[in-house]
């Protein structure tokens, strides 16, 4: 079902407005952008919750900076893990943080505006079947204006990073998903277990 798009601004834009209009200090302007956003990731913190469950278990991290006033998203070019119960994390690093990854392991290192998960201008997503599953598949096509390379962001990788620009940014994208725009937390708990349930019932 499609869905419709928020024609306000979030709340966290307009704090952010709001501070800049008061000429505060750049510094204040991002404690009080990444403030916001970790009250948001918050809420939607599922702790412990699913330990119990029986899957080789790994974390991701999302790491989230500010860059030109707006949150961004660090990106490193990895290969996905199937079949495991994986929790993204998501971290807060500095603004003036540089990467330097060893190119044996990383072989690119990119920057993407947390907000062109929910408007991007160039995106196209199919259903697929896993585990006897129907999965929206989303993919983000995102060309890096540094050096003009362009990147797929797809898989878990581009699922993960929908998710948290839903709970931070608060808006509405411009295409469908999976999930219930009222109600994250219930309608992602609802996907993630019966996803489980159909795991457990094969074996």
């Amino acid at each position: 079902m499609p869905v419709q798009q928020y024609s306000k601004q979030s709340a966290v834009g307009n704090k952010l407005s709001r501070a800049m209009s008061r000429s505060c200090p750049p510094e204040a302007v991002r404690n009080n952008w990444i403030d916001d956003a970790k009250a948001r990731l918050k809420k939607h913190d599922a702790g412990t919750k699913y330990s119990h469950l029986s899957y080789k278990k790994y974390s991701i991290l999302l790491p989230l900076l500010i860059k030109e006033g707006e949150l961004h998203l660090l990106f490193t070019l990895r290969s996905e893990t199937r079949n495991t119960l994986i929790t993204p994390v998501v971290g807060f690093i500095d603004h003036s943080f540089r990467a330097q990854p060893n190119p044996d392991e990383v072989k690119n290192v990119f920057l993407v505006p947390l907000e062109y998960f929910l408007r991007p201008r160039a995106y196209h997503q199919n259903y697929v079947t896993w585990c006897g599953r129907r999965i929206l598949f989303h993919c983000f096509e995102y060309t890096n204006p540094e050096d003009g390379v362009t990147y797929y962001i797809k898989g878990l990788t581009a699922k993960y990073a929908l998710f948290v620009a839903l709970i931070i940014l608060e808006k509405h994208p411009t295409f469908e998903v999976e999930f219930n725009l009222n109600d994250l937390i219930s309608s992602s708990e609802k996907s993630f277990l019966q996803f489980h349930n159909h795991a457990a019932s094969k074996l």
